[in-house]
């Protein structure tokens, strides 16, 4: 079958990958060394909400390239979690439409984590002018950054478990192995109880329920015709 992945053909770690991994060490080492004092980089691009004093367009693409400063487990894992499930991808659309969907996934992700935010800084405005925080609170959780390529690596999870949804994988702390399309919905349950729980972690769970989306029906427009290439 012309879209199999042959031996041969296979890069472990192919051309798109490699660059993005790249490019988001070198964005990373940036933002830990001269980010904030010599350059503002969150402010400038990571994603904020349309409100704020912060807000740009491009941020909706910049995002996914900034990680935590004070976290080396966030680039980390999204770097390795693009390498594990991406490579596969990549192999087997070539570069140019794996890069096409990353990015595409990215900024799905972004838009529904921009979505979510409106409905949170509507929340917080209600607060504010039922005298529940106060106006310096209200600017501070109305100018939280989003930032990491978290999205869009939940949207090349999804097009891999859509796409080979009965490969066996091993995620910790499960002491057996599960199919990825389990791992997926799993995945996609904590997002959702964690997105609607009242308890801030962090965690842009509305941003990684977007590129998961977005992912998967990228992938089912792409294989309308040829549902030969799941498994």
């Amino acid at each position: 079958m012309e879209s199999e992945i042959r031996p041969g053909r296979f890069q472990v770690l192919p051309v798109v990958i490699k660059n993005l991994i790249i490019i988001n060490s070198l964005v990373w080492l940036t933002q830990i060394t001269i980010g904030q004092d010599l350059i503002p980089m969150e402010k400038l691009f990571a994603l904020h909400h349309f409100s704020s004093d912060h807000y740009g367009i491009w941020q909706f693409i910049t995002y996914m390239f900034l990680h935590s400063s004070g976290s080396f487990f966030h680039i980390l894992f999204n770097m390795f979690a693009l390498w594990m499930f991406g490579s596969t991808l990549e192999n087997l659309w070539g570069p140019v439409r794996f890069l096409l969907f990353y990015l595409v996934c990215g900024l799905g992700a972004g838009i529904a984590q921009a979505l979510a935010l409106t409905y949170d800084i509507s929340t917080y405005t209600d607060m504010f002018q039922a005298g529940q925080i106060s106006a310096q609170e209200l600017y501070m959780l109305s100018n939280i950054p989003t930032l990491g390529a978290s999205g869009a690596v939940m949207g090349i999870f999804a097009a891999y478990a859509f796409t080979f949804p009965n490969s066996q994988m091993l995620i910790l702390p499960i002491p057996f192995p599960i199919k990825a399309k389990w791992a997926l919905l799993g995945l996609a349950a904590m997002d959702v109880i964690g997105g609607v729980s009242s308890e801030s972690t962090g965690i842009a769970h509305f941003a990684h329920l977007g590129g998961a989306a977005i992912g998967i029906i990228i992938v089912m427009i792409w294989n309308k015709k040829d549902r030969n290439r799941f498994y």
